[in-house]
């Protein structure tokens, strides 16, 4: 019984001990900082309920995969203030930024109301 009481007593020190380490290389950390400050610059201080709560979601995001799905919500949001172009020209731009950071499987892919369309 003497060992339970040792790991019981670490794994409890481990729950509430700081933060954990974080994940991804240092560069990584930073290009996600980068990413975050351009989504912020989007988001100006107004009194528009929905861009403060998607401003406080961006910031408070806890990895890239966070950042890459407020996109979505971002758009709607600046769409409601903008319009739709120009809200597509602000993310487009954003989403350049995640290029070669994201899995395969979550690039984006052209849509058809693009106006590359061939």
């Amino acid at each position: 019984m003497h060992w339970f009481k040792a790991n019981l007593r670490s794994s409890i020190s481990a729950v509430f001990s700081s933060r954990p380490p974080p994940t991804g290389e240092p560069a990584q950390q930073m290009g996600i900082e980068d990413i975050r400050g351009s989504m912020l610059a989007l988001v100006p201080d107004s009194d528009d309920k929905q861009l403060v709560h998607v401003g406080r979601r961006i910031r408070y995001a806890g990895d890239l995969l966070g950042l890459w799905y407020l996109r979505g919500d971002l758009m709607a949001a600046l769409a409601s203030r903008d319009g739709e172009a120009r809200a597509r020209e602000k993310v487009h731009a954003i989403t350049t930024l995640f290029e070669g950071r994201l899995p395969v499987g979550l690039r984006s892919r052209p849509s058809p109301l693009s106006a590359d369309r061939n």
